[in-house]
């Protein structure tokens, strides 16, 4: 590329990372860290197709999303069934003319002693986290192909894919596989200008964790294993969901990347006296 091209694709930086009139599909979009990620898609440009569980949450988001300008639709179906994965997939690229950009967010987790820890729940965090993951991955990415414009998918994995934790056999195993898969599909996919890379989180403040987060003893450990010395944020996910999902992160492909304040570079032990 010439100097002056360079310089022309420069001054226009700021209008690549918009989104308008791209389409996202958002599993888990109602709460959490899936709602953060429709918000954020919703303010660069996007309209999104929210797939969710709970009905009030879904509305609530969905007024939300609206209240920035965009078009958004609640959808219904178990991320764990194939059909309705299928089924979804194809409505809402039939609603919204295509599917330019897929977040998956759905998850759940669960933490007990593992002689404890009965089958079940350990089958329910492993289909949620990476069946539904790889089925939503699968059926997007066909839609994808089938348009020939390329897309990016963005996982929502966790910082404790890369260690494990007491009392913890499935959720951070789901999420470690979670971060493999994506590195697989980065290289299923380049070819066809389709992006997959996955976002790590520590610890954030959701609906989900504020019961735990709000404990001082536990949050007081928290804070001493992240430089930054908190939690995240919701408004943390903003400027990483949008950057995974536009023209700038074109060549961004297979990263898996920390949102911790720094957490995962440091040891966590005591500062040496």
């Amino acid at each position: 590329m010439s100097g002056q091209a360079l310089i022309e694709r420069a001054g226009g930086i700021l209008k690549r990372f918009s989104l308008e009139g791209k389409t996202a599909l958002v599993t888990g979009g109602a709460s959490g860290l899936g709602r953060a990620c429709c918000l954020a898609l919703a303010g660069a440009g996007a309209n999104i197709a929210v797939i969710g569980t709970r009905a009030p949450e879904k509305v609530k988001v969905i007024a939300e999303i609206e209240s920035l300008g965009k078009k958004a639709v609640a959808y219904q179906a178990d991320v764990c069934d194939e059909a309705q994965v299928a089924k979804v997939v194809k409505q809402v690229a039939a609603d919204f003319g295509g599917i330019d950009i897929l977040v998956n967010s759905a998850g759940v987790a669960d933490v007990m002693p593992m002689v404890d820890f009965d089958l079940k729940t350990w089958e329910r965090i492993i289909d949620i986290n990476v069946k539904g993951l790889f089925l939503f991955s699968r059926e997007v990415a066909r839609q994808m192909l089938l348009q020939g414009r390329g897309g990016r998918i963005i996982n929502i994995s966790s910082l404790q894919g890369s260690a494990g934790r007491k009392g913890d056999p499935a959720y951070s195993a789901s999420k470690a596989a979670v971060n493999t898969m994506t590195k697989s599909m980065a290289c299923e996919w380049a070819e066809d200008g389709i992006t997959t890379n996955a976002i790590a989180p520590t610890w954030c403040w959701t609906e989900m964790t504020e019961a735990i987060l709000a404990k001082p003893e536990f949050y007081a450990q928290l804070k001493k294993r992240i430089p930054q010395g908190r939690a995240g944020d919701l408004e943390d996910l903003f400027g990483i969901t949008v950057f995974l999902a536009s023209e700038t992160s074109a060549f961004v492909n297979g990263a898996v990347i920390p949102l911790d304040g720094g957490g995962i570079a440091c040891d966590g032990f005591p500062v040496v006296p």
